[in-house]
């Protein structure tokens, strides 16, 4: 299985430790694409490449994955977008927010039927959410 993951980049840096934690959760259902997403060196300013690269490259990865799991805590332009093409692309999308952060997630997230939402406060609830979605995506 190919899985994109997706996190805040530009839209601040603050959860890059639990996004290295849930890629490696992921790494156990398949293959990460955007491992580089939980990469200590990447700041707020994102990738020294260009925009159009980073787009361009991104959706490739994108268009070629299974699944797209989000973390959506941390408002991102960016992930918002990629959710966007994820299910115009009919890719199942599971996204994942911590509540005592963000109490109300975006409307946009929340009431699209093409998107699967789980809150989770600790790094261990994502085993059984995980298992339960990977489970059903098979």
């Amino acid at each position: 299985m190919r899985i994109y993951f997706a996190g805040s980049i530009r839209g601040g840096r603050d959860d890059w430790t639990t996004y290295r934690d849930i890629i490696a959760l992921l790494s156990n259902y398949g293959s990460v694409l955007t491992e580089h997403i939980g990469d200590s060196e990447i700041s707020i300013t994102g990738e020294d490449l260009a925009d159009d690269y980073i787009h361009d490259r991104d959706l490739e990865w994108l268009q070629s994955c299974d699944c797209l799991v989000a973390e959506v805590t941390r408002p991102s332009l960016g992930v918002g977008y990629e959710i966007g093409k994820a299910t115009e692309w009919n890719k199942p999308v599971l996204c994942l927010y911590r509540p005592s952060i963000t109490p109300s997630l975006s409307a946009m997230i929340a009431g699209c039927t093409k998107v699967t939402v789980q809150s989770y406060e600790r790094l261990d609830d994502l085993d059984s959410i995980f298992a339960g979605h990977f489970s059903n995506s098979t």
